[in-house]
């Protein structure tokens, strides 16, 4: 069972630059599907990308492309790699473990059904 998550890796950056955001595990993920979802100002909260113990992956088509989720060797971490950023990128993400879903499942709709959260990571893209 997951018990925490913890994201790290946020900044500021001019558009087209890069960066990788990190969620630290607590716990055991076998059943779950990770995601990462973002929330700008004004915005809904929505799935930017997901993967499960397997590999399986979804993203999200805004960052299909430019994005890349991963999980760090054998380290409870799974990254977020973030290429080509772009200012419509800027936002919190957060990190969530959705239980029971595949990675397409784990991203639908606004992320009420993952059942453990981070506090958030802030993203700035300036132009």
């Amino acid at each position: 069972e997951v018990q925490l998550l913890v994201e790290s890796g946020g900044g500021s950056v001019q558009a087209g630059g890069s960066l990788t955001l990190s969620c630290e595990v607590s716990g055991y993920w076998y059943y779950y599907s990770m995601a990462w979802f973002r929330q700008g100002p004004g915005k809904e909260r929505e799935g930017v990308a997901s993967l499960n113990i397997a590999g399986s992956t979804s993203y999200a088509d805004s960052v299909k492309g430019r994005f890349t989720i991963s999980r760090h060797g054998a380290q409870n971490r799974i990254l977020l790699q973030m290429n080509s950023l772009r200012p419509e990128d800027s936002a919190t993400y957060y990190c969530a473990a959705c239980r029971g879903m595949t990675p397409f499942q784990a991203l639908a709709g606004d992320g009420a059904q993952c059942e453990s959260w981070g506090l958030g990571t802030q993203v700035t893209v300036s132009t």
